[in-house]
């Protein structure tokens, strides 16, 4: 039994040694590997990440008043233009739509990492005895607290927008697939 249990430790030993790599040679692989990368890749600046607010419909001007005798010549015609080019106009509803997710998505994570800082603040105050430190710890959790409700106000808020803009394009005829 020794002798096989001497065999078996011999070979984990050395299949150790074979497979393993010195710290030199994973160092010249990298220093490959880096100079056979072009490019360094993207770059995210927060000019980069600023979403442009989607441009507000503009609401129809109504005629203005006219003599009896052009009353006919001037009742308004239903515009079918205007309802192609919000039903052709795919890249618009899509730029909208995502645009307010993004918002949404930002907002959520902000008020996740809120969340995770109230959460850090509140075991903190708890450990601490000194009543300067708690009230300065305190102080910081009720900012971050009004912080969470206007972020919780604006997740509603995006929601209710996206629901919005699925309404409007549903009502507008736009294909489903191009708001969802």
């Amino acid at each position: 039994m020794r002798p096989l249990l001497v065999f078996v430790l011999a070979g984990y030993v050395l299949t150790g040694i074979a497979a393993a790599q010195s710290l030199g040679e994973v160092a010249r692989r990298e220093e490959a590997r880096r100079k056979a990368v072009t490019s360094g890749g993207k770059v995210y600046t927060g000019d980069t990440l600023k979403v442009e607010a989607p441009p507000a419909p503009s609401p129809t001007a109504a005629p203005a008043p006219t003599a009896p005798e052009n009353v006919a010549a001037a009742a308004p015609k239903p515009d079918s233009n205007a309802a192609d080019d919000s039903k052709k106009d795919e890249k618009s509803w899509r730029q909208r739509i995502s645009a307010e997710r993004d918002a949404l998505s930002r907002a959520e994570l902000f008020a996740e990492s809120l969340q995770s800082r109230i959460n850090a603040l509140t075991a903190d105050f708890a450990a601490r005895d000194d009543p300067y430190q708690r009230n300065q710890i305190g102080g910081d959790r009720q900012k971050a607290l009004s912080e969470l409700d206007r972020v919780r106000k604006e997740i509603t808020q995006h929601t209710k927008t996206i629901s919005d803009i699925q309404e409007e394009a549903r009502k507008a005829g736009v294909p489903a697939g191009w708001v969802r």
